[in-house]
């Protein structure tokens, strides 16, 4: 078995972050040709978080022939990307995934592999999503120091502003994102890849998962099967997310080094920017939305702007900062509890397989209310479990690993 390393190295020189148009257009970027071992650390990076999945152990029933045959196919020009699977979620809220099939998600993590040391490196600090050791508790904290910042320590007045972009990832113009990697990929095995990753349309062979009546219930706008040609990147695929991000450092550069502002963070679509005067913040979410009307083919949603005194609360992340502390947002923990309250009124008999999951979930809500003011709420979800034999420790910070069966406890109590 091949041990994971990391053998691909990007050339690179100087790049400019103006984020006015004016970078070199000479390919800044040359990986050199992929090696077998570099197609194995992919899928060890692929498997990682998709073990045990159908796909990936009827993949790694047979690995090395299949590693062998997608190595010679990729070698010899005759990869062809492979059949999607599209089904619809409702949580937090109703939308479509196209998951790739395994083997095209090897492909994927080949690609991000080469490119992702070099875009790394470019985005700006403030980025938070899809970017190692960032995410969700890094904006909240970035955000809030922010907010302390502009305010001196919440004892003078200052304004937070935040937008998100209509329709993101359905709105993405896939010429426009491919002119942006052209511009940084020299040509080779990598851009030639890229190229047929960003070109290629799901919609044509997919296997629809989900009934065609909850494929309704997803707005069409909303919607990919509806998207205009050359528009739209499939939400699950490990590059569209980094592609996405690649799309927006357009805007993060020009918001940086075109307005010149200093306080600002983005989250996918979610951005926060914090200023001391009100009319400047109005003024610069006027040229955001002209820069990407003008330069991404996006927009600004009309009816998701806020402006408003920092100290008011600034609802970012799934957490909601206000002076001096940061809860997590109420409509998330009441969905927590309508998930236990769902199991604790299930008739039918319930498996500890769902049982587990019910606790995975709940799991969570407990790590992210570790970061912030939330002891009692904490408290609050975890005694709501104990009907079901689910038992927090001391300081409800983390569910027990045993999970009892209610029902079968109840039967042996009749016994």
């Amino acid at each position: 078995m091949a041990t994971r390393t990391t053998t691909i190295r990007p050339i690179t020189t100087t790049y400019d972050a103006s984020g006015d148009g004016s970078s070199s257009p000479k390919p800044l970027l040359s990986p050199p040709d992929f090696t077998l071992e570099d197609l194995f650390n992919a899928y060890f990076d692929c498997r990682r978080y998709k073990r045990n999945t159908l796909n990936q152990l009827t993949f790694e029933a047979d690995l090395e022939t299949n590693l062998l045959t997608l190595w010679h196919d990729l070698r010899e020009g005759q990869y062809e990307i492979g059949r999607s699977i599209a089904f619809v979620i409702r949580h937090p809220k109703i939308r479509e995934v196209w998951a790739a099939d395994f083997r095209d998600r090897v492909v994927h993590h080949l690609v991000y592999n080469a490119i992702s040391d070099y875009f790394l490196r470019r985005f700006i600090r403030d980025s938070y999503a899809c970017i190692p050791e960032r995410g969700i508790h890094d904006g909240l904290y970035r955000i809030s120091y922010f907010a302390r910042s502009t305010t001196r320590n919440w004892t003078r007045p200052a304004y937070a502003l935040k937008v998100d972009v209509a329709n993101f990832f359905n709105g993405i113009d896939r010429v426009t994102l491919l002119k942006v990697l052209e511009k940084h990929v020299a040509p080779g095995w990598c851009l030639d890849l890229i190229r047929m990753i960003v070109r290629h349309d799901p919609r044509s062979k997919a296997f629809l998962k989900s009934s065609r009546a909850l494929f309704n219930e997803v707005p069409r706008h909303k919607s990919l099967l509806y998207a205009p040609p050359d528009k739209g990147l499939p939400i699950g695929n490990l590059t569209s997310q980094f592609f996405a991000n690649v799309y927006l450092n357009e805007l993060d550069q020009f918001i940086k080094h075109g307005l010149k502002a200093r306080y600002y963070g983005r989250y996918v679509d979610d951005m926060v920017l914090l200023h001391e005067d009100a009319a400047v913040l109005n003024r610069w979410r006027e040229q955001i939305d002209m820069f990407l009307q003008d330069r991404l083919g996006l927009h600004l949603h009309p009816n998701k702007i806020w402006l408003n005194r920092a100290d008011q609360g600034i609802d970012f992340v799934g957490f909601i900062i206000k002076p001096g502390r940061a809860y997590l947002r109420q409509s998330s923990l009441d969905r927590c509890r309508q998930k236990i309250r769902a199991w604790e009124h299930k008739g039918a008999p319930v498996d500890e397989a769902s049982l587990a999951d019910l606790s995975n979930s709940v799991t969570s809500y407990l790590g992210m209310l570790r970061h912030v003011n939330g002891y009692k709420a904490r408290r609050s979800l975890c005694r709501g479990t104990e009907n079901l034999f689910i038992h927090a420790d001391e300081d409800f910070t983390r569910l027990l690993p045993t999970v009892h069966n209610k029902q079968k406890q109840g039967r042996g109590r009749k016994k």
